[in-house]
């Protein structure tokens, strides 16, 4: 007797044990606009990929509580999905390394955490792995169309304009000028 084996109904979803590799542009922003608007308090979100390897979706727990130096997940408010990817916060101070806090959090949930650091513009990031160690990931445009940015090339790539990161030239967007 052959054994009933649904099929998945959209294929483009995470895996389980896919990590990664990606995130969109659309999805960063998203993420940089809430940790400005949330200053100077923290903001902290969920990262879901929808296809195996590209993150592209920012969830906001309901529940979820900031302060100046903290930002508490309901994490049993996250839906039930295996499609969760990690996690993102920001960092009023500037500081782009996890504390022993952030690294607690990313042992337990997860493959990709971001943070996210004062002004919050497009250099202001970094990507870490489950036990803290920083990643490069792969910035994916609309047009689908990616850009590596790895550590170095981030710290290297961006010029500081008054106190805003810009992109380099071949990374600007038509309506940045300079």
């Amino acid at each position: 007797m052959p054994i009933f084996r649904p099929r998945r109904k959209n294929a483009s979803r995470a895996r389980i044990g896919v990590t990664p590799k990606a995130i969109t542009r659309r999805c960063l922003d998203s993420a940089l606009a809430c940790a400005a608007s949330a200053y100077p308090n923290e903001f902290g979100g969920i990262l879901r990929a929808d296809s195996p390897g590209t993150i592209s979706e920012l969830l906001l727990l309901p529940g979820t509580t900031a302060g100046h130096r903290h930002a508490n997940f309901q994490l049993y408010m996250m839906p039930v999905d295996l499609g969760t990817a990690g996690t993102v916060h920001s960092h009023p101070s500037g500081a782009l390394h996890p504390s022993e806090a952030d690294v607690r959090l990313f042992r337990h949930w997860g493959r990709r955490h971001f943070i996210l650091g004062y002004p919050f513009g497009p250099g202001q990031w970094r990507a870490y792995d489950g036990n803290g160690e920083e990643v490069s990931m792969d910035v994916v445009g609309v047009g689908g169309g990616s850009s590596t940015l790895s550590t170095f090339e981030r710290r290297r790539g961006h010029r500081e304009l008054g106190d805003r990161a810009r992109p380099i030239p071949d990374e600007a967007s038509p309506g940045d000028s300079e």
